[in-house]
Protein backbone atom coordinates (compact mmCIF):
# COMPACT_ATOMS: atom_id res chain seq x y z
CA UNK A 1 0.00 0.00 0.00
CA UNK A 2 1.08 3.46 -1.17
CA UNK A 3 0.56 5.96 1.46
CA UNK A 4 1.16 10.07 0.59
CA UNK A 5 1.84 12.06 4.17
CA UNK A 6 1.37 15.81 3.79
CA UNK A 7 2.45 17.92 7.29
CA UNK A 8 5.04 15.45 8.36
CA UNK A 9 6.72 17.58 11.34
CA UNK A 10 3.74 18.51 12.55
CA UNK A 11 2.91 17.20 15.65
CA UNK A 12 -0.08 15.13 14.22
CA UNK A 13 1.97 14.57 11.10
CA UNK A 14 5.35 13.26 13.48
CA UNK A 15 3.61 10.59 15.28
CA UNK A 16 1.46 9.34 11.98
CA UNK A 17 5.01 8.87 10.58
CA UNK A 18 5.29 6.42 13.18
CA UNK A 19 1.95 4.61 13.35
CA UNK A 20 1.38 4.52 9.11
CA UNK A 21 4.87 3.08 9.04
CA UNK A 22 3.89 -0.80 9.49
CA UNK A 23 0.93 -0.15 6.56
CA UNK A 24 3.26 0.00 3.67
CA UNK A 25 5.27 2.69 2.30
CA UNK A 26 4.95 6.19 3.41
CA UNK A 27 5.69 9.39 1.37
CA UNK A 28 5.90 11.98 4.02
CA UNK A 29 6.22 15.54 2.80
CA UNK A 30 6.50 18.94 3.86
CA UNK A 31 6.39 22.61 2.95
CA UNK A 32 9.66 22.17 2.10
CA UNK A 33 9.47 19.01 0.22
CA UNK A 34 11.48 18.98 -2.99
CA UNK A 35 10.74 16.30 -5.38
CA UNK A 36 7.38 15.97 -4.59
CA UNK A 37 5.13 18.89 -3.48
CA UNK A 38 4.17 19.16 -0.08
CA UNK A 39 3.25 22.87 0.42
CA UNK A 40 -0.39 23.62 0.84
CA UNK A 41 0.36 26.86 -0.60
CA UNK A 42 0.65 25.37 -3.70
CA UNK A 43 -2.87 23.29 -4.79
CA UNK A 44 -2.45 22.73 -8.11
CA UNK A 45 1.75 21.13 -7.37
CA UNK A 46 -0.31 19.28 -5.02
CA UNK A 47 -2.61 17.68 -7.01
CA UNK A 48 -0.07 16.96 -9.90
CA UNK A 49 2.16 14.95 -6.38
CA UNK A 50 -1.26 13.00 -6.20
CA UNK A 51 -1.41 11.93 -9.95
CA UNK A 52 2.04 11.23 -9.99
CA UNK A 53 2.50 9.21 -7.04
CA UNK A 54 -0.95 7.54 -7.29
CA UNK A 55 -1.33 6.65 -3.55
CA UNK A 56 -3.72 4.59 -1.77
CA UNK A 57 -4.30 6.84 0.90
CA UNK A 58 -3.59 10.49 1.25
CA UNK A 59 -3.32 11.46 4.76
CA UNK A 60 -3.22 15.47 5.01
CA UNK A 61 -1.95 15.97 8.23
CA UNK A 62 -1.53 19.79 7.49
CA UNK A 63 -3.18 23.12 8.33
CA UNK A 64 -2.92 26.64 8.95
CA UNK A 65 -3.79 26.12 12.87
CA UNK A 66 -2.97 29.96 13.90
CA UNK A 67 -6.60 30.52 15.14
CA UNK A 68 -5.85 33.95 15.45
CA UNK A 69 -3.68 35.15 12.50
CA UNK A 70 -6.23 33.40 10.51
CA UNK A 71 -8.30 36.27 11.14
CA UNK A 72 -5.72 38.94 9.54
CA UNK A 73 -4.90 36.83 6.65
CA UNK A 74 -8.23 35.19 5.65
CA UNK A 75 -6.69 34.72 2.49
CA UNK A 76 -3.94 32.15 3.61
CA UNK A 77 -6.19 30.42 5.70
CA UNK A 78 -8.39 29.76 2.98
CA UNK A 79 -5.59 28.54 0.81
CA UNK A 80 -4.12 25.81 3.69
CA UNK A 81 -7.89 25.09 4.85
CA UNK A 82 -10.00 24.96 2.12
CA UNK A 83 -8.37 24.86 -1.68
CA UNK A 84 -5.49 22.55 -0.62
CA UNK A 85 -8.19 20.18 0.63
CA UNK A 86 -10.40 20.59 -2.27
CA UNK A 87 -7.21 20.09 -4.67
CA UNK A 88 -6.35 17.29 -2.74
CA UNK A 89 -9.56 15.67 -2.97
CA UNK A 90 -9.95 15.95 -6.24
CA UNK A 91 -7.10 14.30 -7.27
CA UNK A 92 -7.87 11.70 -4.79
CA UNK A 93 -10.88 11.06 -6.77
CA UNK A 94 -9.03 10.31 -9.78
CA UNK A 95 -6.49 8.04 -9.09
CA UNK A 96 -9.21 6.22 -6.65
CA UNK A 97 -7.47 7.17 -3.63
CA UNK A 98 -8.59 7.63 0.13
CA UNK A 99 -8.34 11.45 1.39
CA UNK A 100 -7.85 11.29 5.68
CA UNK A 101 -8.61 14.48 6.89
CA UNK A 102 -8.41 16.83 9.94
CA UNK A 103 -11.07 19.35 11.21
CA UNK A 104 -11.90 20.61 14.04
CA UNK A 105 -14.56 21.34 16.68
CA UNK A 106 -14.34 25.30 15.61
CA UNK A 107 -16.36 24.22 12.79
CA UNK A 108 -19.47 24.23 15.35
CA UNK A 109 -20.63 27.42 17.06
CA UNK A 110 -19.70 26.31 20.79
CA UNK A 111 -22.87 26.91 22.34
CA UNK A 112 -24.59 24.58 24.84
CA UNK A 113 -23.30 21.94 27.23
CA UNK A 114 -23.59 18.36 25.44
CA UNK A 115 -20.84 16.52 23.54
CA UNK A 116 -21.75 17.29 19.39
CA UNK A 117 -23.05 14.81 17.29
CA UNK A 118 -21.54 14.77 13.26
CA UNK A 119 -24.22 15.66 12.14
CA UNK A 120 -25.51 18.29 14.08
CA UNK A 121 -25.70 22.24 12.98
CA UNK A 122 -22.48 23.83 12.40
CA UNK A 123 -21.46 27.60 12.91
CA UNK A 124 -17.84 28.52 13.01
CA UNK A 125 -17.33 31.91 14.92
CA UNK A 126 -14.18 32.12 13.22
CA UNK A 127 -12.25 32.47 9.86
CA UNK A 128 -10.23 29.47 11.53
CA UNK A 129 -13.77 27.20 11.66
CA UNK A 130 -15.06 28.70 8.62
CA UNK A 131 -12.28 27.39 6.56
CA UNK A 132 -11.76 24.02 8.39
CA UNK A 133 -15.63 23.71 7.57
CA UNK A 134 -15.13 24.41 3.80
CA UNK A 135 -12.63 22.22 3.47
CA UNK A 136 -15.03 19.42 4.87
CA UNK A 137 -17.74 20.55 2.45
CA UNK A 138 -15.42 20.54 -0.68
CA UNK A 139 -13.97 16.91 0.24
CA UNK A 140 -17.29 15.94 0.59
CA UNK A 141 -18.30 17.41 -2.57
CA UNK A 142 -15.51 15.91 -4.15
CA UNK A 143 -16.70 12.21 -4.69
CA UNK A 144 -13.79 11.01 -3.85
CA UNK A 145 -13.38 8.45 -0.39
CA UNK A 146 -12.62 9.75 2.55
CA UNK A 147 -12.52 9.85 6.16
CA UNK A 148 -12.33 13.53 8.20
CA UNK A 149 -11.83 13.34 12.11
CA UNK A 150 -12.72 16.32 14.00
CA UNK A 151 -10.62 16.74 16.97
CA UNK A 152 -10.01 19.51 19.25
CA UNK A 153 -7.21 20.85 22.10
CA UNK A 154 -4.61 18.60 20.43
CA UNK A 155 -1.00 17.98 22.23
CA UNK A 156 2.35 16.05 21.90
CA UNK A 157 5.49 15.40 23.92
CA UNK A 158 7.19 17.04 20.97
CA UNK A 159 7.15 21.10 20.50
CA UNK A 160 5.31 23.37 22.64
CA UNK A 161 1.98 22.54 24.02
CA UNK A 162 -0.35 23.49 27.33
CA UNK A 163 0.90 21.67 29.86
CA UNK A 164 4.53 22.57 29.00
CA UNK A 165 3.60 26.16 29.53
CA UNK A 166 1.92 25.88 32.53
CA UNK A 167 4.67 23.65 34.18
CA UNK A 168 6.99 27.11 33.06
CA UNK A 169 4.92 29.33 34.80
CA UNK A 170 4.48 27.79 37.54
CA UNK A 171 7.50 27.69 38.41
CA UNK A 172 8.19 31.18 37.39
CA UNK A 173 4.90 32.86 39.42
CA UNK A 174 3.10 32.45 42.43
CA UNK A 175 -0.18 32.68 40.81
CA UNK A 176 -1.68 31.60 37.59
CA UNK A 177 -4.91 32.58 35.82
CA UNK A 178 -6.22 30.33 33.38
CA UNK A 179 -9.82 30.18 31.76
CA UNK A 180 -12.33 28.10 33.32
CA UNK A 181 -15.17 28.34 30.90
CA UNK A 182 -14.59 26.70 27.84
CA UNK A 183 -14.96 22.58 28.28
CA UNK A 184 -13.03 19.89 26.49
CA UNK A 185 -10.81 16.99 26.06
CA UNK A 186 -7.27 17.25 26.16
CA UNK A 187 -6.61 14.67 22.84
CA UNK A 188 -2.99 13.42 22.26
CA UNK A 189 -1.34 13.15 18.97
CA UNK A 190 -0.27 9.77 19.27
CA UNK A 191 -3.96 8.91 20.12
CA UNK A 192 -5.08 10.53 16.37
CA UNK A 193 -2.41 8.77 14.83
CA UNK A 194 -3.07 5.37 15.92
CA UNK A 195 -7.26 5.71 15.33
CA UNK A 196 -6.08 7.13 12.15
CA UNK A 197 -4.00 3.99 10.93
CA UNK A 198 -6.57 1.57 12.83
CA UNK A 199 -9.38 3.41 10.70
CA UNK A 200 -7.24 2.81 7.71
CA UNK A 201 -6.53 -0.88 7.88
CA UNK A 202 -10.29 -0.99 8.70
CA UNK A 203 -11.54 0.43 5.36
CA UNK A 204 -8.52 -1.35 3.56
CA UNK A 205 -9.16 -5.05 4.72
CA UNK A 206 -12.92 -4.71 4.49
CA UNK A 207 -12.58 -2.39 1.24
CA UNK A 208 -16.52 -1.01 2.66
CA UNK A 209 -16.60 2.55 1.21
CA UNK A 210 -19.35 2.77 3.77
CA UNK A 211 -17.15 3.19 6.82
CA UNK A 212 -16.50 7.28 4.47
CA UNK A 213 -17.36 10.13 6.18
CA UNK A 214 -16.95 12.30 8.95
CA UNK A 215 -16.05 10.99 12.53
CA UNK A 216 -15.51 12.85 16.26
CA UNK A 217 -11.99 11.75 17.28
CA UNK A 218 -11.39 13.00 20.83
CA UNK A 219 -9.92 11.25 24.29
CA UNK A 220 -13.01 10.52 26.85
CA UNK A 221 -14.47 12.75 29.61
CA UNK A 222 -14.20 16.40 30.20
CA UNK A 223 -12.33 19.38 31.56
CA UNK A 224 -11.47 22.62 31.08
CA UNK A 225 -8.69 24.59 30.41
CA UNK A 226 -8.29 25.52 34.99
CA UNK A 227 -9.07 21.65 34.95
CA UNK A 228 -5.95 20.58 32.66
CA UNK A 229 -3.70 23.30 33.89
CA UNK A 230 -4.48 22.24 37.79
CA UNK A 231 -4.04 18.61 37.06
CA UNK A 232 -0.85 19.22 35.07
CA UNK A 233 0.86 20.95 38.05
CA UNK A 234 -0.75 18.23 40.79
CA UNK A 235 0.36 15.24 38.38
CA UNK A 236 4.02 17.24 37.37
CA UNK A 237 4.39 17.20 41.39
CA UNK A 238 3.82 13.33 42.03
CA UNK A 239 6.41 12.59 38.90
CA UNK A 240 8.71 14.54 39.27
CA UNK A 241 8.72 15.60 43.41
CA UNK A 242 12.06 17.75 43.47
CA UNK A 243 10.40 20.08 40.35
CA UNK A 244 10.81 23.84 41.73
CA UNK A 245 7.06 24.24 41.60
CA UNK A 246 6.92 27.37 42.84
CA UNK A 247 2.78 28.63 42.17
CA UNK A 248 1.06 28.48 45.20
CA UNK A 249 -2.47 29.33 43.53
CA UNK A 250 -4.45 28.66 40.10
CA UNK A 251 -7.06 31.13 39.57
CA UNK A 252 -10.12 30.30 37.24
CA UNK A 253 -11.27 32.87 34.91
CA UNK A 254 -14.19 33.69 32.22
CA UNK A 255 -13.02 33.57 28.56
CA UNK A 256 -13.62 37.19 28.64
CA UNK A 257 -10.36 37.87 30.77
CA UNK A 258 -8.39 36.90 28.01
CA UNK A 259 -9.70 38.37 24.95
CA UNK A 260 -8.44 37.07 20.90
CA UNK A 261 -8.74 38.30 17.81
CA UNK A 262 -10.86 34.66 17.23
CA UNK A 263 -13.95 33.89 19.42
CA UNK A 264 -12.86 30.54 21.02
CA UNK A 265 -16.10 28.21 20.94
CA UNK A 266 -17.49 27.42 25.28
CA UNK A 267 -18.36 23.87 24.31
CA UNK A 268 -15.50 21.83 22.84
CA UNK A 269 -17.22 18.51 23.32
CA UNK A 270 -17.41 16.13 20.85
CA UNK A 271 -19.72 12.63 20.80
CA UNK A 272 -17.37 9.89 19.66
CA UNK A 273 -19.83 7.13 20.02
CA UNK A 274 -20.13 6.98 16.29
CA UNK A 275 -15.79 6.31 15.53
CA UNK A 276 -15.83 3.80 18.21
CA UNK A 277 -18.72 2.10 17.00
CA UNK A 278 -17.95 1.75 13.03
CA UNK A 279 -14.25 0.94 13.88
CA UNK A 280 -14.61 -1.13 17.45
CA UNK A 281 -12.41 1.21 19.40
CA UNK A 282 -12.13 2.45 22.97
CA UNK A 283 -10.95 5.76 23.63
CA UNK A 284 -8.91 6.09 26.86
CA UNK A 285 -9.52 8.89 29.35
CA UNK A 286 -7.76 12.51 28.62
CA UNK A 287 -6.22 12.36 31.77
CA UNK A 288 -4.04 8.77 30.43
CA UNK A 289 -2.62 10.50 27.82
CA UNK A 290 -1.72 13.71 29.55
CA UNK A 291 -0.39 11.74 32.35
CA UNK A 292 2.11 9.83 29.81
CA UNK A 293 3.18 13.13 27.83
CA UNK A 294 4.12 14.29 31.14
CA UNK A 295 5.88 11.52 32.37
CA UNK A 296 8.11 11.81 29.02
CA UNK A 297 8.71 15.14 29.29
CA UNK A 298 9.63 15.46 32.66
Amino acid sequence: MKILLLGKNGQVGWELQRSLAPLGEVLALDRHSTHYCGDLSKPEELAQTVLAYKPDFIVNAAAHTAVDKAESEPELAKLLNTDAPAALAKAAAQVGAWLVHYSTDYVFDGSGTHARQEGEGTGPLSVYGQTKLDGEKAIAASGCKYLIFRTSWVYAARGGNFAKTMLRLAQERDKLTVINDQHGAPTGADLIADVTAHAMRRVLNTQNTALGGVYHLVASGETTWHGYASHVIRQAKCIKPDLPIKVAEVAAVPTSAFPTPATRPLNSRLCTAKLQQAFGLVLPPWQQGVDRMLTEIL
